[in-house]
């Protein structure tokens, strides 16, 4: 019989706190350990107040670091320099130089390293990406994201363009396949923390396709929500209710051949209000989709879901959106 996993969880706040649910909840997994300061936070497996120990003595299979940004390469180093797989939390790191510290670190070492972009495994995110990937779309034209809500008190170490950006940049990559060339944004700060809490930015991608970031922390109802919009209509994803919408262009051609912008462009009528069609999409929690992709990576069943690379792509990405900002300009992404 196949021995069980045993994955521990740093840092067991919110987050933290659902990593080792649904770890305890997991078949062929078993919960050794959570480690945080706060005796108040708890998990159905033994504590530790320091990290150091709980990897010394409880010696996992697998690591969560669900700690805040700033304490992100600390942690993830410790587990990579013991040769322990992990799975941190987005961002990567609080920098791209720590980032890339750490992907060097576990490329050398032959370590797992996956990051936490939950989006990624919304089932309304995964059957969007099947529809554009079949060309149900043809061309698209651009992707609009909104992330907006009351300010988070647990948020204190960074400021929206770090901590909620990176998720639709990262399904933005993930949709469209393209990378992103150049960025433009505006930022304000307008509540009392150190960093900024409202972001609007535009994403130029290599592909053509315009990206339009609506993130912020100043707006009194959680709204999560993504638009496609292409030459057949346009699909709206709910994050929150795990909902897939189309909206029908009306006047557009019954199929398009979408390997042929030329015709395309030839046959295009225009655009009217057409039917509205709601998609089913499986109800599952995200979190689960992912720690079971962590799982599967570390027991070699499948391929890293989201490499450091990508994580590195979309701190590359919020990194130039808060330059862009201060200097008014706009900046080019570099690789």
């Amino acid at each position: 019989m196949t021995q069980p996993l045993r994955v521990a969880v740093i840092g067991l706040g919110a987050m933290g706190a659902n990593h080792a649910r649904i770890y305890g909840e997991m078949p062929g997994v078993e919960l050794a350990a959570g480690a945080d300061p706060d005796a108040s936070r708890a998990a159905s497996a033994p504590r530790f107040d320091a990290y150091e120990a709980m990897l010394d003595e409880a010696r996992p299979d697998a690591v969560s670091v669900c700690v805040p940004t700033l304490a992100h390469f600390e942690v993830a180093a410790a587990c990579i320099e013991r040769g322990i797989p992990v799975l941190v939390e987005k961002p990567l790191a609080a920098t791209i130089a720590e980032g890339e510290r750490l992907r060097d670190l576990a490329t050398a070492a032959g370590v797992t390293l996956t990051v936490g972009h939950i989006e990624r495994f919304n089932p309304a995110v995964i059957e969007l990406k099947r529809r554009l990937d079949a060309g149900e779309l043809g061309r698209v034209y651009q992707v609009h994201a909104r992330r907006v809500g009351p300010f988070p008190q647990r948020v204190r170490d960074v400021g929206v363009v770090l901590d909620l950006a990176p998720h639709d940049i990262d399904v933005m990559r993930f949709l469209l396949g393209s990378e992103i060339a150049r960025v433009q944004a505006e930022t304000e700060q307008r509540i009392a923390t150190e960093h900024e809490d409202m972001l609007s930015g535009v994403l130029r991608f290599e592909n053509g396709v315009v990206g339009v970031l609506d993130v912020n922390w100043l707006t009194p109802t959680k709204i999560r929500e993504l638009s496609v919009l292409g030459e057949r209509g346009m699909f709206v994803v709910d994050y929150l209710a795990r909902e897939l919408t189309f909206f029908e262009n009306g006047a557009a051609p019954a199929a398009l051949p979408t390997d042929d912008p030329a015709w395309a462009s030839r046959h295009e009528k225009g655009v009217t209000e057409g039917p509205r069609h709601a998609i089913p999409v499986e109800k599952r929690e995200p979190l689960r989709s992912e720690l079971e992709a962590f799982v599967a990576s570390v027991r070699g069943e499948a391929p890293v879901a989201v490499t450091a690379e990508d994580g590195l792509a979309a701190m590359r990405a919020a990194e130039a959106l808060i330059a862009s900002a201060a200097r008014g300009a706009p900046v080019e992404v570099s690789a």
